[in-house]
């Protein structure tokens, strides 16, 4: 049977609501206004004495109106991403934003509530909890840092004008950026998807220009957009560190990700000792480009002058051939975002830039946003997002507080998906060119994912210091200059303008030391291909069950099962000896200019 064709276009919503300002979404408004007056009052039956049915049946309530809540704040969050100049998506984003803080102030007598509960109780009410037990004792792990009642539902509201309302500024401003390019006898207008598309490509002048508009734009702005950044890293820091009392701005990460500080820090120690191995592999790619030194401006370009390009069409093939390859389960999944309207790959003006997948609950096929424009780059970061999905929906089965998978290893699925799709182009590519350029991507994509990823944390470490110690936003673009230089020592020529990099990368404005997760789901994905590279099948339910885990288990305890002990420096070791491998593979292929 000949497989379904797909084309390009924008998603549907129409399976959260038909539209924002409609008779539907104002039911659900309603409705959990409805469910929470309801829990309210089963608020006296919380005592260490509640019955374990009283107990389960708070939980599935409170479950029920925070899943409706999910598609609520979910179709706004989608909408603004389909068009970030939609007036209608801005307004709908500032109200939800505004109604779940007053929602969650009213429920927060749960979670404090839980938070207080005598061991003795909690373990009795632990045992029947099922699925829901890790959510559980999760919460309770933030006891040290909690507020009363009154100062959590302050800061609730606070964020709403405050931290909220900075990153919602910061995205609508950097969204509507236009970006201009002389292409030969003419100036062309792009948005940032479309620049980077020469920044990446095989024109060494196109490539200086592309990345000096970028920063052009982000640099005029830079004064702004870092007291933006001054000011989220001061509410992070005053939340955080003066009322919640953490060790430091990062350690609200860690626990949030159910990591320990010390893995965290093993994980930036083992990056910064092995820079050596992608200054080699730029030292490499200079030769590649007949150079004698890369300029920052080079380090995506390829090395074939290979224009290959993939419809749509074709590309969405092989994803769903190179999944299926794998596991048929798993190509049925990433085939269903498809079949049910779930994906939005156009480039158009006012999309947000880049990619992601949005998972808004268990009963929910995910949605997922790329900007396809045909490149090699493009079909890779399709099955990257649509193994987000697959992960999603094998752990389909646990409850809305344990599907998702903790930020370190949320990446799991994704890069292990495009690692398989990549083994399946170089299996089946006949122009050495082209094979060749998928292997330097490889180690490209390595390094954008690990290195560049951890050096990001290391900033943001350096940056929230810095800001407390009154540092102004030119003092922030040396200290990130700087860091760019300990990267890539002498294999690379950092130009000066790049000292705005750091302005233009939203995760350290709206989910600081995200970025960590990255590099930690990356060497740990390195670990488990070389695994399946050695066992085939045998590993194939190992790393099924690993995905079905979602985040119903704790990540060092789910690893530790594989055989995987994040505690070792030896073990991240490993991951970077995969780097070093590869890029042994790429010194052996005779240099050809």
């Amino acid at each position: 049977m000949k497989p379904t064709s797909y084309t390009q276009h924008r998603w549907s919503l129409n399976d959260l609501f038909p539209a924002p300002d409609g008779a539907e979404i104002e039911k659900a408004f309603k409705s959990i206004e409805k469910n929470v007056k309801a829990l309210e009052a089963l608020r006296p039956k919380l005592t260490d004495a509640i019955g374990n049915d009283d107990f389960m049946n708070l939980i599935r309530q409170l479950e029920k109106t925070e899943g409706l809540a999910y598609r609520v704040g979910g179709y706004a969050s989608l909408l603004f991403a389909e068009d970030t100049q939609n007036q209608k998506a801005l307004s709908l984003m500032a109200r939800v934003d505004q109604f779940m803080a007053q929602m969650s102030n009213r429920v927060l007598f749960f979670s404090l509530w839980w938070k207080s509960v005598s061991d003795e109780a909690a373990e009795r009410l632990l045992a029947g909890s099922g699925d829901y037990r890790y959510w559980l004792e999760q919460i309770r792990h933030f006891k040290p840092h909690t507020l009363s009642e009154a100062e959590e539902k302050i800061i609730n509201i606070k964020n709403v004008t405050g931290s909220s309302a900075l990153n919602t500024l910061y995205e609508t401003i950097t969204n509507r950026y236009v970006f201009k390019v002389k292409v030969g006898n003419r100036t062309r207008e792009l948005t940032r998807g479309g620049l980077m598309t020469y920044a990446r490509g095989s024109d060494p002048v196109l490539r200086e220009r592309a990345y000096q508009e970028l920063y052009r734009v982000y640099g005029n702005d830079g004064p702004v957009l870092g007291l933006m950044y001054q000011n989220l890293t001061r509410d992070w820091r005053n939340e955080n560190i003066e009322l919640r009392h953490y060790k430091s701005p990062i350690a609200a990460r860690n626990l949030g990700n159910d990591i320990p500080d010390v893995v965290v820090d093993t994980l930036l120690d083992v990056c910064q000792k092995n820079t050596g191995v992608f200054q080699r592999y730029f030292q490499l790619k200079a030769k590649w480009l007949g150079m004698k030194r890369l300029r920052r401006y080079d380090i995506y370009a390829p090395v074939a002058k290979s224009n290959k390009r993939y419809s749509f069409e074709k590309a969405t093939g092989l994803v769903f051939e190179s999944f299926n390859q794998f596991d048929p389960q798993f190509a049925a999944m990433a085939e269903q975002v498809l079949k049910e309207d779930h994906l939005d790959s156009e480039v158009r003006k006012g999309k947000r830039d880049g990619a992601f997948c949005s998972t808004l609950g268990p009963d929910l096929t995910p949605w997922v946003l790329t900007n396809f424009q045909g490149k090699a780059g493009d079909v890779a970061t399709l099955a990257h997002e649509l193994g987000h999905a697959i992960h999603s929906q094998m752990a389909a089965r646990h409850s809305l507080y344990t599907q998702q998978a903790s930020l370190p290893l949320a990446e799991t699925a994704s890069t292990f998906g495009e690692m398989m799709l990549v083994d399946k182009l170089l299996k089946e590519e006949k122009d050495e060119a082209v094979r060749r350029d998928l292997l330097f991507r490889q180690v490209d994509d390595a390094y954008a994912t690990i290195q560049r990823q951890a050096f990001f944390a290391l900033f943001e470490r350096q940056a929230h210091d810095m800001v407390q110690s009154g540092a102004s936003v030119d003092d922030l673009s040396a200290a990130y200059l700087e860091n760019l230089k300990l990267q890539f020592g002498d294999a690379v020529e950092v130009s000066d303008e790049f000292k705005w990099e750091w302005v233009s990368i939203p995760h350290i404005y709206n989910v600081p030391f995200y970025v960590y997760a990255y590099a930690f789901g990356q060497l740990l994905v390195f670990s488990l291909y070389s695994q399946f590279r050695k066992e085939g099948d045998a590993f194939k339910p190992r790393y099924k069950k690993i995905l079905a885990t979602g985040g119903s288990e704790a990540p060092a305890a789910l690893l530790k099962n594989a055989g995987i002990d994040i505690r070792k420096a030896a073990f991240w070791q490993g991951g970077f000896d995969v780097v070093s491998e590869l890029v042994s593979q790429l010194e052996a292929i005779p240099v050809k200019k």
